[in-house]
């Protein structure tokens, strides 16, 4: 079995996403909830890296050693952190003191779309040479145990960078309609893990919700999630309004019942494994949210 069957094995269908910051709890609250999340049947639980949150190796070494039977995942570790040297070997030294367990997701981060250091850059150009770098240590240096590596993709070239330099794609804020797209382009072989805003509530709760998607894609200037959306046929009053095809493709809204059959929709469209992130105010409200969803949504 390869690297990436193992992987899609042990992750299954349906896995959760956590808020890093500025919802992040104390390091006991959040080992209590990943406990829970995972007694709960939630494959995998998945946190980032950004403004005000902690630095993603220590953060996930303290996790992976405090809750056990759960695989966790970066989504993303973000690349300006550190040298790509440093990630493949903080990746390397999580994987050989757990194996199986852990799922390195690597991307751009927000903070850095337009330059660092008043240089601009492409981000493809800086994923590209970022990845070499990995690779070019784990020649070196193998790691005595293999660890997957997926990329926070929108656009079709890093999607295409995902399938032919990692070993997958972890794809975040898109609609659902991203997901037959990225499958198109990754082929059958590589790993595709979206996250998915679910919310307990009301269209109009949902429309809410993406209002505040789009203003803070405006605000940090995430330029791939403004063209991704409209690559995939969302107009600037779509966007704007937002209207209810727009809200009803970014939101995964309803009861338990109705959001669990939109998730099938995602997995029958060719995602291997889907993080929820329900919309929420605190870090307490996401975990008993996805704790109220279980019954329903958990395969």
């Amino acid at each position: 079995m390869t690297l990436i069957e193992e992987t899609r094995a042990r992750l299954g269908a349906i896995g959760a996403w956590l808020p890093s910051a500025p919802l992040a709890p104390p390091p006991d609250v959040e080992r209590a909830a990943t406990r829970r999340l995972a007694e709960l049947g939630y494959r995998s639980v998945w946190s980032g890296e950004g403004p005000g949150s902690r630095e993603v190796f220590a953060h996930f070494g303290d996790l992976l050693a405090s809750v056990p039977d759960v695989v966790l995942g970066t989504g993303i570790a973000n690349l300006w952190a550190r040298p790509g040297v440093t990630a493949e070997k903080g990746g390397a030294t999580l994987a050989q003191a757990h194996p199986g367990r852990f799922v390195l997701g690597v991307g751009v981060g927000h903070r850095f779309q337009a330059t660092k250091a008043g240089e601009a850059y492409r981000p493809i150009d800086r994923m590209r040479a970022y990845l070499s770098e990995m690779d070019d240590i784990a020649a070196e240096n193998p790691s005595p145990v293999a660890f997957p590596r997926v990329l926070a993709a929108v656009g079709p070239k890093m999607l295409e960078l995902s399938r032919d330099h990692a070993d997958g794609a972890h794809p975040f804020a898109q609609p659902v309609s991203h997901t037959p797209y990225a499958r198109e382009i990754l082929g059958p072989d590589k790993l595709l893990i979206p996250q998915q805003t679910v919310l307990l509530g009301t269209r109009e709760d949902a429309r809410e919700s993406v209002r505040k998607r789009v203003a803070l894609s405006r605000e940090h200037h995430i330029e791939a999630y403004l063209a991704g959306w409209k690559r995939l046929g969302y107009t600037e009053a779509d966007i704007d309004g937002p209207s209810d095809r727009f809200v009803d493709d970014l939101v995964l809204w309803g009861d338990a019942g109705t959001i669990a059959k939109r998730l099938d929709e995602l997995l029958d469209a060719g995602a291997d494994h889907v993080l929820l992130t329900p919309s929420a105010a605190t870090f307490g409200s996401t975990v008993d949210i996805l704790a109220e969803l279980a019954p329903a949504v958990v395969r």
